[in-house]
C-alpha cells in the first residue's frame, strides 16, 4: 500500500536528494574531524562547517557566526540554555504550550531554586498577552517561547512577546522547531537573545543536529553545560573563554553537517516564503475538507491565519489511538497520536489526558496527500 507521511511535526520525510548524498560523500571520502588537523580533507570539513553557521546567519538574519553553536538537536540546545543561563532565585516565563524540551529542564530547575510561570493561552492555544506584563518579577531572568505549538499548530506573537522583554531588557529566547523552515524569522527584529532549532523538521536535514543562535552578551552568560576537548587551547585544561568553543566541546556531528549544509543550500533555492505559501495551500485545503466532516473535531484554530500546517484531531466517542491505527493499517496515512511530549499544551487546549491524532505538512506533501487523508478521515469517523 503507497502511504501519505503526514508526521512532518516530528520529523521531515523525504529529504532533499542531495541531504543523503552530501552525508555519504563525506563518510566515502572526507571522514575527517575538524579543529584537529591540517590536512587537506580537515580543512574541507572545516569549511563545510563555516559554511553551515553562515547559512544559518542568513536564513534568521543573524550576524555572527561564531555564535551559531551547532547543537546535538533542539533540546539539547533548550538544555543548554536553560541550565547555563539560570541560577537559583532566578525567575522564568514560558507559555502554557510548551514542550516537554523545556518543561523537564524548568522541572529539574525548580528543585534546585530556580522559579518559573507559565503565561496563559486561550483554548486555541494563543498566548494571552495582555496577562503577560503582570507577571514578570525583579528576578525574571528570560521569556522562552515556543513560537508554534507542536499539537494544534497555533503560532504566537513573537514580535510582541519580542518588544515586551527588549522594553525590560529580560532576554527572550524562541524554541522554534514547528516554524523554522516554514516560515520567515529574523533574529534581530524579534528582539531575540537566543534562538533554537532542529535540522530534521522544517529545515529538511538529518537528525541528531541542531542549533543554538546566541546574542553575544547573552551568550557570555551561560555557563557550559558540557566540557571536554575543542582542538583548540590545548595547552590548557580551563574551558576556552571564545566562540564558538566555549559551547561546543567534542567531536562534531560531521555526517549531520554535511547533511544539513546541504538541506540549507536546497532550502535557499526553494525559498522559506515558498515553502510558507505552499503549506498555506496545503492548510487551506485541509481545513476546508474537515469543515465538511462533522464527527471530528479540530482542535486549535480553525482557520489558516496564526497557524502553520500541524492539526490535533479528536474522534468523539472512538479511541484515538485505534483511529491513528486505522488511518495506517486501512488507508496508509501515517499521523501520530497521544500527548505529543507537550502535556501542558493539551491541558491548555481541554485534550489531556485523551490525547489527539495529529496530523502535520511538510515540503514534499501534495493536494492529493491532502484529499487522501481527508477520505481517510471521514471513512474512520463514520464506521
Amino acid at each position: 500500500m503507497h502511504t501519505v507521511y503526514l508526521d512532518n511535526a516530528a520529523t521531515s520525510f523525504h529529504k532533499p536528494p542531495p541531504v543523503g548524498a552530501r552525508m555519504r560523500e563525506y563518510v566515502d571520502e572526507v571522514g575527517a574531524t575538524v579543529n584537529r588537523s591540517s590536512y587537506h580533507a580537515a580543512q574541507q570539513a572545516g569549511m563545510t562547517t563555516l559554511r553551515l553557521r553562515q547559512r544559518l546567519c542568513a536564513l534568521f538574519g543573524f550576524a555572527d557566526p561564531t555564535h551559531v553553536i551547532l547543537t546535538p538537536g533542539n533540546t539539547w540546545g533548550l538544555n543548554m540554555l536553560l541550565f547555563g543561563a539560570l541560577r537559583p532565585g532566578d525567575h522564568v516565563l514560558v507559555s502554557a504550550m510548551e514542550h516537554n524540551a523545556v518543561m523537564r529542564p524548568l522541572t529539574q530547575l525548580a528543585k534546585r531554586g530556580v522559579r518559573f510561570d507559565r503565561i496563559p493561552c486561550d483554548g486555541q492555544g494563543r498566548l494571552r498577552l495582555d496577562q503577560m506584563e503582570a507577571m514578570i518579577r525583579p528576578s525574571t531572568r528570560l521569556v522562552l517561547l515556543a513560537h508554534a505549538s507542536n499539537v494544534s499548530g497555533t503560532v504566537q506573537d513573537a514580535g510582541a512577546v519580542g518588544e515586551i522583554c527588549a522594553a525590560r531588557s529580560i532576554p527572550f529566547a524562541l524554541d522554534a522547531a514547528q516554524t523554522a523552515g516554514h516560515i520567515p524569522l529574523d533574529f534581530e527584529k524579534l528582539h531575540l537573545s537566543a534562538l533554537s532549532v532542529p535540522a530534521h523538521k522544517g529545515l529538511m536535514g538529518p537528525q541528531g543536529i541542531g542549533a543554538l543562535l546566541l546574542r553575544p552578551d547573552f551568550a557570555k552568560t551561560l555557563e557550559p553545560l558540557v566540557s571536554g576537548g575543542t582542538g583548540s587551547v590545548s595547552d590548557s585544561e580551563e574551558i576556552p573563554l571564545y566562540m564558538p568553543d566555549r559551547l561546543e566541546p567534542g567531536t562534531p556531528n560531521l555526517p549531520g553537517i554535511y547533511g544539513w549544509e546541504a538541506a540549507l543550500e536546497y532550502l535557499e533555492g526553494v525559498t522559506v516564503e515558498a515553502v510558507a505559501a505552499h503549506d498555506h495551500a496545503l492548510t487551506e485545503r485541509f481545513l476546508a475538507g474537515l469543515r465538511e466532516i462533522s464527527t471530528v473535531s479540530l482542535i486549535g484554530p480553525d482557520t489558516d491565519e496564526g497557524r502553520v500546517g500541524v492539526f490535533s484531531l479528536d474522534f468523539p466517542g472512538k479511541d484515538n489511538a485505534e483511529i491513528a491505527a486505522r488511518l495506517e493499517e486501512e488507508f496508509g496515512i501515517l499521523t501520530r497520536c497521544g500527548l505529543h511530549c507537550a502535556p501542558s499544551a493539551h491541558r491548555t487546549l481541554g485534550t489531556f489526558p485523551r490525547g489527539t491524532v495529529r496530523l502535520s505538512l511538510g515540503w514534499f506533501n501534495t493536494e492529493g496527500d491532502i484529499d487522501r487523508a481527508l477520505q481517510a478521515i471521514k471513512a474512520v469517523s463514520a464506521g
